[in-house]
């Protein structure tokens, strides 16, 4: 007797149930972590409503999948369905993540070494339960063919009327509760697997691959640079694009330690409060060079126009983007660019990754005698894998998180390893300061911004990348810091009096990038704004 390789037979109404099922009871697991933290917020829980969820959840997921649970159909549809929507949950269950439109941005711009960083054996054991496994017996699983398309039917039909009664006698019963915890906390839909990740997916291919091309925009043509002084030495600006540091761990924003021993030294003015543009760098970057401000950003357009870097290069300053993070994001498509090879130094590189320090190794060699912007994109605070941002010399804080799957790490752990990659920067900035100190052929000046913050385990949510509008403060409140030389300075004709006063205001934002850069090399055109440059609101008048 032949003996099959399949591990049974169902029917495709039984493999409907049991994958609705298996996705409200198990995939989802998130959401209701999630509605029982708000009930225990709000001071009273609700067991039988909580109850209901997953029956809730199951009807409508059943009404759905009903759709893709066909023969020939239905294995090719679920099987990646299911082994992607293990890693979402995962990832949902252990960091708080959301998978929108950005995140899958963020996702889809992710370098290898960044997404290796999250691998780790939680993430295998949970991969391996809840993906593969399902995944095989889905795999192997012998259909039982059905009399006729007409019994098929029949039988989706029973599933769609009984799961429309469910519903029914759900919503009858706990229609307030459902209205009053969707309505004060809509982003819950955001968290249904696999709904919102394969929607959020479609939307962002359909942008990026289908829809119709914007025609590129040059802004900025009447630009021109605008100097008084006959007797001024060319400007060298370096800005840094800091990765993943939040303004809470800074000094400057009443934290008890002191994270930045080494700029607190430099006669730097360190801003309070200041907001990013976005949650992931995939928005905050190409955002903060770009003339849009965050109520208006578009991704689209922004990539389509011109920003402030395009503008400096086109007047003739020279403009050079080096990177040791996960790319440029498109922000320096037309201008020069060095990507850091993570094997280009062993003392500071290890195959997979490099420490900033990297970036101004050979800095000299790229200044120019000239006007001159120099973009240095660290990757700073990048987490899961803190530990691995700094030296092991330059541990100050112990004792660490020396692992990625920082959730099975203690709040201390995690705290002092994360500290640990702010004062390592802190140190980098520090160095950079030191090397345009001693440029004497520049008026040299030392910009420093993060792209967004990070969140460490404040009620449970980890990194970032949350939707904007529902992020903690922790991941859209960045450091921002300036050093100028006294040349740089004298040149701007700037009141230390008013620079004083800036730092502590509590409105500004990357929206003051675009603006600063150009008021930084003095270059004028119609799309500057001086409400938004950090130089002009101190210049004397």
């Amino acid at each position: 007797m032949k003996k099959s390789s399949s591990l049974g037979n169902l029917s495709l109404f039984n493999i409907t149930i049991l994958l609705a099922a298996f996705f409200a009871l198990v995939i989802n697991m998130p959401v209701y972590f999630k509605v029982y933290k708000i009930m225990l917020e709000e001071g009273y829980v609700n067991w039988f409503f909580l109850v209901s969820i997953p029956f809730f959840l199951f009807s409508c997921l059943t009404i759905i999948f009903n759709v893709f649970t066909f023969p020939y159909m239905i294995k090719v549809v679920f099987v990646p369905v299911v082994l992607i929507s293990s890693i979402v949950s995962y990832s949902s269950f252990t960091y708080g993540v959301f998978f929108d439109v950005d995140m899958i941005r963020n996702i889809f711009q992710t370098d290898k070494s960044e997404a290796f960083s999250y691998f780790n054996w939680p993430f295998f054991i949970w991969f391996i339960s809840f993906g593969i496994i399902p995944s095989l017996i889905l795999l192997f699983v012998n259909i039982k063919k059905e009399r006729s398309l007409w019994f098929v039917i029949l039988d989706k039909l029973k599933l769609l009327v009984f799961s429309i009664v469910v519903i029914f006698f759900i919503t009858i019963f706990f229609y307030k509760d459902y209205v009053s915890i969707g309505r004060n906390n809509s982003y819950l839909k955001r968290m249904i697997i696999p709904n919102e990740f394969i929607y959020s997916t479609y939307k962002y291919i359909k942008h990026e691959y289908f829809s119709y091309p914007i025609v590129y925009r040059e802004i900025g043509l009447d630009a021109k640079v605008t100097n008084n002084n006959l007797y001024h030495k060319p400007k060298l600006l370096i800005m840094v694009v800091g990765e993943t540091a939040r303004a809470q761990n800074y000094p400057t924003n009443g934290y008890s330690r002191n994270t930045t021993p080494y700029t607190e030294k430099k006669s730097v003015y360190s801003f309070k409060n200041v907001s990013s543009c976005g949650t992931a760098t995939a928005i905050s970057v190409p955002c903060m060079f770009s003339a849009l401000n965050r109520n208006n950003y578009d991704h689209d357009i922004a990539n389509n126009q011109d920003n402030v870097l395009d503008i400096l290069n086109r007047v003739g300053i020279d403009v050079l983007w080096k990177d040791n993070d996960g790319g440029d994001k498109d922000v320096a498509k037309n201008i020069n660019k060095v990507m850091i090879s993570r094997d280009s130094d062993n003392d500071l590189c290890d195959g997979s990754t490099c420490f900033d320090e990297i970036l101004i190794k050979d800095l000299k060699k790229d200044i120019k005698q000239k006007d001159q912007v120099i973009i240095l994109h660290i990757i700073g605070s990048h987490g899961p894998t803190y530990f691995k941002r700094y030296p092991k010399m330059e541990r100050e804080f112990s004792p660490v998180c020396n692992r990625s799957d920082i959730e099975n790490c203690s709040k201390q752990q995690i705290i002092n390893t994360y500290d640990n990659t702010i004062m390592y920067t802190d140190l980098f900035l520090s160095k950079i300061i030191d090397i345009l100190s001693d440029e004497k052929d520049h008026d040299t000046a030392l910009f420093y911004i993060s792209d967004h913050g990070e969140s460490l385990g404040e009620n449970g949510i980890y990194l970032h990348g949350m939707p904007y509008a529902i992020a903690p403060e922790y991941q859209k409140t960045v450091p921002m810091m300036l050093w100028m030389s006294s040349s740089f300075k004298q040149g701007m004709s700037l009141n230390e009096n008013c620079m004083k006063k800036l730092q502590k205001r509590n409105d500004l934002s990357q929206d003051y990038v675009f603006h600063s850069l150009l008021g930084a090399m003095n270059v004028k055109t119609e799309v500057y704004k001086e409400s938004l440059d950090l130089f002009y609101q101190c210049k004397k008048q």
